[in-house]
């Protein structure tokens, strides 16, 4: 089969490689479509260490291709979404309600960073019962994609936020996960939405999936602007959905005493990440700041799902662009330059 790879730090392409073999709980998935994510862009630029021939890519769905002999919920043919997070659901972490993190700290994160991704014309999938679903007859597979990592870690940053109903809240960024925090801020009820972002494209859509104010960090000052919104005392919840430390900082900086930080973004540089002390209240401000990892698994998928099925949010405005798998390596670059006002590219088999 083709797997399209990162033959070492800061180079791409395609090679050949042998279908995978399921063992006795696996399954194999033959990819339809498939999405690139800034998390792809990071591995290839080292921010996870070197890899050789590594396959990339963890958003995908599939039709089941073979199934191991104690796999009993699927079976060869079923349209399957496989999230980007796969537990080992034995481990004590994943009991314990951090599935993300099972065998080490990210160790549920294992599509291109323990084991060969999905831009594969196959992929294999551990633990197929707890880690994939199957796709509604009526979401079609170019929606049922962003499942896998889109919704369920935007989602994250609205759930981890603890929004209160009528609460007030930053995103800060509004790239695909950022917009989806802003659609998981809406659907938990938030009174008021304030996205920040300087692309024109990008505020559009964060209009459209639920955001009251746009704050153009480009043109003014986001720290204050947000406090002028919300009287002085800052939001409820921040969303900081780039991975930048001076997001981070401003997300601290925009939160009231006694709200959340909620961070879903990737560090991919830099050796600290710094919390302005002041604002902080010196330590004592009842600042709470949450993390996450994509959460993953056949009972979020599901939830996801229906979340589509019923038409609450629709996820296919931000694909932008569509290619072919063949035309996989010009996909990648322009998603990794920022090109042509991408924000998602889907990639067909």
């Amino acid at each position: 089969m083709k797997a399209f790879v990162m033959e070492e730090i800061g180079h791409v392409g395609f090679m050949d490689k042998p279908i995978p073999r399921p063992g006795p709980n696996d399954a194999v998935i033959k990819t339809t479509r498939a999405l690139i994510c800034t998390s792809d862009s990071h591995t290839v630029s080292g921010g996870v260490g070197p890899r050789q021939n590594l396959t990339l890519g963890h958003e995908a769905v599939g039709v089941v291709h073979e199934v191991g002999s104690e796999v009993t919920d699927f079976r060869p043919g079923d349209r399957v979404v496989v999230g980007a997070i796969t537990p080992d659901w034995g481990h004590p972490a994943a009991q314990d309600g951090y599935a993300s993190q099972s065998g080490a700290p990210l160790g549920g994160w294992k599509f291109s960073n323990t084991k060969d991704g999905i831009f594969a014309e196959y992929f294999h999938v551990n633990e197929a019962n707890a880690n994939m679903a199957k796709i509604p007859d009526s979401v079609p597979d170019d929606m049922a994609v962003y499942c896998c990592d889109m919704l369920s870690t935007g989602f994250m940053g609205a759930e981890n936020g603890h929004i209160p109903i009528g609460g007030t809240v930053a995103v800060l960024a509004q790239g695909p996960v950022g917009l989806m925090s802003t659609a998981g801020a809406k659907l938990r009820g938030a009174g008021l939405i304030i996205g920040v972002e300087s692309v024109p494209e990008r505020q559009e859509l964060s209009r459209t999936y639920g955001a009251d104010e746009i704050v153009d960090f480009s043109k003014e000052d986001v720290v204050q602007r947000i406090l002028d919104l919300t009287d002085g005392e800052g939001v409820d919840t921040s969303i900081e959905a780039l991975g930048a430390d001076v997001t981070f900082q401003a997300a601290v900086k925009a939160t009231k005493p006694g709200g959340t930080v909620s961070n879903t973004g990737y560090f991919g540089e830099g050796e600290f990440v710094h919390i302005p002390r002041v604002e902080w209240g010196v330590g004592m401000a009842d600042k709470t700041i949450a993390t996450g990892l994509c959460p993953g698994g056949r009972l979020r998928m599901e939830r996801l799902l229906r979340v589509l099925e019923t038409g609450r949010v629709d996820p296919t405005l931000m694909t932008t662009h569509t290619f072919p798998f063949s035309d996989m390596e010009r996909a990648f670059g322009m998603f990794d330059q920022k090109q042509d006002n991408v924000i998602k590219p889907l990639i067909t088999f």
